[in-house]
C-alpha cells in the first residue's frame, strides 16, 4: 500500500477525508494495477461540500465579485493550468490510459486554455435587454443571473476536457460548483484541485466530491441548495440524474451517448473519407460520445472503401500510453473492457461479418483492444443501435439518398453525424435533414471553444461552448419598473 497515492475530497479550500471511511482503487488501464485510492464520498460529505459551495455564492467574495474581476480569475485559472499541463497529462495517462496528447492542450495556445481566456472576456459581455412591452408608465428590462451552487457531473473518458467545457462557463456565470467525477478517473480532478491553488480563488467557490452514483451523484444532484445541474455520461445514467433533478424541478444541461453516422456518397473523396472515418473513432478506442461507429457507404464504393479502411486501421499501434509508439492506448477501466469484449461476440455470434479483429491486441497485462470492424450489420440490429463506446465500426450499404437519411435517422440517439462528398450542395441538403446536434461534412471530431455542442432525441439537451453554453448557467429575470409616480386605486 506504500505505493498507492491515496487521495481525499475538497470542500471549502480544504481537503477532507470521507465520512464514509471507505476509498475506491484506481487501476492503471495500461498494466491492470491499483495505484492510487480516492474517496467514496457519502451524504455527510456532499453536504460538506455544497455548504461551502452555497457560502461562496451567498456570503463570499465570489457572489459579489464585479464580472471584470471574475474574468481576471478566470484568466489566471487557464495561466494556471497551462503551466501544470504535463502533470495533469501525466496523472490522466495512469488513471484511464489517455495517450499524452491531453497535454498540448493544456499548454499555451491549446484549446483547453483558449477556453478559459474566451469566457474570462465573456464575464463582461452579460448585457441586458429592454422590453418594449406595451404597458403605460411602465420600464421592463431583462437581466441574466446565476443560478448558485451548480453540481459537474464528469464521465470517466476525458475528465479534464469535459470539465473545462463546463467549469469555465459556469464560474464566468457567476456560479459556484461542486464537481463528482466518475469513480472510475477522479485523480486528475483531485490533482487540478492543488493546481488551483495558485489561482487564489475564494474558499468554496470549487468543491470535488468523489464516489458512486448511487451513494454521491444522487445526493449532490438531489441537495435542496444544488439549482442546477451538468452532465455528461451515458444515456442509461442521463435518465437517472434527470429522473433525481425532477424531484426538485431542477434544470439540466445533458450531454449523453451516440451512435452517430458517417455517410458516404459515391463522389466521395475516398482516401479523405476512410482517414477521416478512422480518425474519428480509432485513436480516443473509440472511448467518445461523438464517435463516428455506423458507416453508410454508396453501394458502388462500398467494396473499395472498405477494403481501404481495413488496410488503414489494420496498421494501428495499439500499446502502453506512456510509449510513443503508441498510437491507441488501452481501454479506460476493467468494466467498460469486458463489455466492449461481450458485444463483439455478440456481433460474432449474431452473424456479422468480421473483417478485423481488435481483440488480437490483448495483451497479458492491461486492457487493450484494437480497431474492430464488421460489415453488412443491419440498422436495426443491435450492433448498429447500441452504443459500444469502443473502437467497434459496423458498415452497411445504400442506394437512395432518401433511404440513408432514414437510416441515418432511425436511432434513439441524434449527437453528431458526418458526410462525405464532393459535392458540397448536396452534403448540405442533407445535412438540413439530419437530426443531430453537430454534422460535419468532409471531416470528423473538430470542435471549437465558440461553437455549441450537444445532443438532440436521447443524446441530451441544452449546450455546452460558445455563447449558448455561458447562457446555460444563467437563468432569465424580468424587472418591471413604474414610472408613474402613484399606483392608481383598482376597486375606485
Amino acid at each position: 500500500m506504500a505505493d498507492i497515492r491515496t487521495y481525499r475530497y475538497f470542500a471549502g479550500n480544504t481537503w477532507h477525508d470521507p465520512a464514509t471511511g471507505r476509498w475506491i482503487d484506481s487501476e492503471n488501464p495500461a498494466t491492470g494495477e491499483v495505484w492510487a485510492r480516492v474517496p467514496d464520498c457519502g451524504p455527510e460529505d456532499v453536504a460538506r461540500a455544497v455548504a461551502a459551495a452555497r457560502t461562496a455564492f451567498r456570503d463570499g467574495p465570489w457572489g459579489r465579485m464585479q464580472p471584470a474581476e471574475r474574468g481576471r480569475a478566470l484568466r489566471r485559472i487557464g495561466d494556471v493550468i497551462s503551466a501544470h499541463a504535463d502533470r495533469l497529462g501525466a496523472v490522466e495517462l495512469l488513471d484511464n490510459g489517455r495517450l499524452p496528447n491531453i497535454a498540448p492542450g493544456l499548454k499555451p495556445g491549446g484549446w483547453q486554455v483558449d477556453s478559459w481566456h474566451y469566457y474570462a472576456g465573456m464575464c463582461d459581455k452579460i448585457e441586458g435587454r429592454v422590453i418594449p412591452a406595451e404597458v403605460p408608465d411602465m420600464h421592463n428590462y431583462l437581466k441574466w443571473q446565476p443560478y448558485g451552487v451548480v453540481a459537474l457531473i464528469l464521465p470517466w473518458n476525458s475528465p479534464i476536457g469535459t470539465l473545462t467545457w463546463k467549469l469555465a462557463p459556469c464560474l464566468a456565470a457567476g456560479n459556484t460548483v461542486v464537481i463528482k467525477p466518475s469513480e472510475q478517473a477522479s485523480c486528475s480532478v483531485l490533482d487540478l484541485m492543488e493546481i488551483l491553488a495558485e489561482a487564489d480563488l475564494p474558499p468554496g467557490v470549487v468543491n470535488v466530491v468523489t464516489g458512486f452514483g448511487a451513494g454521491t451523484g444522487e445526493p449532490l444532484i438531489d441537495h435542496p441548495d444544488v439549482r442546477m445541474v451538468s452532465f455528461t455520461g451515458g444515456t442509461g445514467g442521463g435518465r437517472t440524474a434527470a429522473a433525481v433533478a425532477a424531484r426538485q424541478v431542477k434544470p439540466l444541461v445533458m450531454e449523453l451517448g451516440g451512435k452517430s453516422p458517417q455517410i458516404v456518397l459515391p463522389d466521395a473523396d475516398l482516401h479523405l473519407a476512410v482517414n477521416g472515418v478512422v480518425a474519428g473513432i480509432f485513436p480516443a478506442g473509440g472511448q467518445s460520445c461523438i464517435s463516428g461507429s455506423r458507416l453508410l457507404v454508396h453501394r458502388s464504393v462500398i467494396g473499395e472503401f472498405t477494403e481501404r479502411l481495413v488496410d488503414v486501421a489494420s496498421k494501428a499501434r495499439v500499446g502502453p500510453p506512456d510509449d510513443p509508439a503508441s498510437q491507441i492506448g488501452p481501454i479506460a477501466n476493467r468494466p467498460h473492457y469486458e463489455s466492449i469484449l461481450r458485444r463483439i461476440a455478440a456481433a460474432e455470434a449474431a452473424g456479422h461479418r468480421l473483417l478485423l479483429d481488435g481483440r488480437s491486441a490483448q495483451r497479458d497485462r492491461g486492457y487493450y483492444i484494437g480497431p474492430t470492424i464488421f460489415a453488412d450489420v443491419p440498422n436495426r440490429s443491435e450492433l448498429a443501435q447500441k452504443e459500444v463506446f469502443g473502437p467497434v465500426v459496423s458498415t452497411e450499404t445504400w442506394d437512395d439518398e432518401a433511404e440513408v437519411i432514414r437510416t441515418a435517422n432511425d436511432t434513439l440517439y441524434g449527437l453528431a453525424a458526418g458526410i462525405w462528398s464532393r459535392d458540397v450542395t448536396r452534403a448540405m441538403r442533407m445535412a438540413d435533414r439530419i437530426e443531430a446536434g453537430t454534422v460535419y461534412i468532409n471531416n470528423y471530431f473538430n470542435a471549437a471553444t465558440q461553437s455549441p455542442v450537444g445532443g438532440w432525441k436521447q443524446s441530451g439537451y441544452g449546450r455546452e461552448n460558445g455563447w449558448e453554453g455561458m447562457k446555460a448557467f444563467m437563468q432569465t429575470k424580468s424587472v418591471w419598473l413604474a414610472t408613474a409616480p402613484l399606483q392608481p386605486d383598482p376597486f375606485a
